[in-house]
């Protein structure tokens, strides 16, 4: 497999907390990342994915005066949402799992935990790059399909009219 060309990536932070944003642009320079756009909160990053053609957006999940939740929801359903299908990676620290499944089901396509290292930002952004989920889109969600595994011999419950249970060949 080819080495991932991380100098080529365009990447947009979305942080209230600045420190937080130098931190992760130290990191993102040191793998080689060399445009790194930044954002202090949800309206700003819109504005800014308007303008350029971001490849990955980092976001925190608390931040004010909108949250990272907000802003994804707007990304991804917004009729003059700029990039609807760009992969966001959220950043979280002490979050709840209620947070997180809400984030999840807003359309985020990675979790990134708190304390940031580079080896996590690595990961999750040679994750969102090699291996792409596809997207769904449906009356109640629009975002990257949420189940992260294939399992070939699942036989129920199903939740999907386009389900089918498997039937074995012996």
């Amino acid at each position: 497999m080819a080495r991932l060309r991380f100098e080529l990536l365009k990447i947009l932070l979305v942080d209230d907390n600045q420190h937080m944003r130098v931190l992760l642009t130290e990191i993102l320079r040191a793998i080689g990342v060399k445009l790194i756009f930044e954002a202090s909160d949800g309206a700003q990053a819109l504005h800014i994915l308007r303008g350029n053609p971001i490849d990955i957006v980092m976001t925190d999940l608390a931040m004010e005066p909108m949250d990272g939740i907000d802003f994804v929801r707007l990304l991804r359903n917004s009729e003059d949402s700029p990039n609807p299908m760009v992969p966001v990676i959220m950043i979280t620290g002490h979050s709840t799992m209620r947070r997180v499944g809400e984030a999840r089901d807003v359309g985020v396509t990675e979790f990134l935990s708190k304390p940031v290292t580079a080896r996590g930002v690595i990961e999750r952004i040679t994750r969102v790059v090699d291996h792409p989920r596809a997207f769904v889109l449906s009356q109640a969600y629009f975002g990257p399909d949420r189940r992260r595994r294939q399992e070939p011999g699942h036989r129920g419950p199903f939740r999907r009219r386009t389900d089918k249970p498997t039937t074995d060949i012996d």
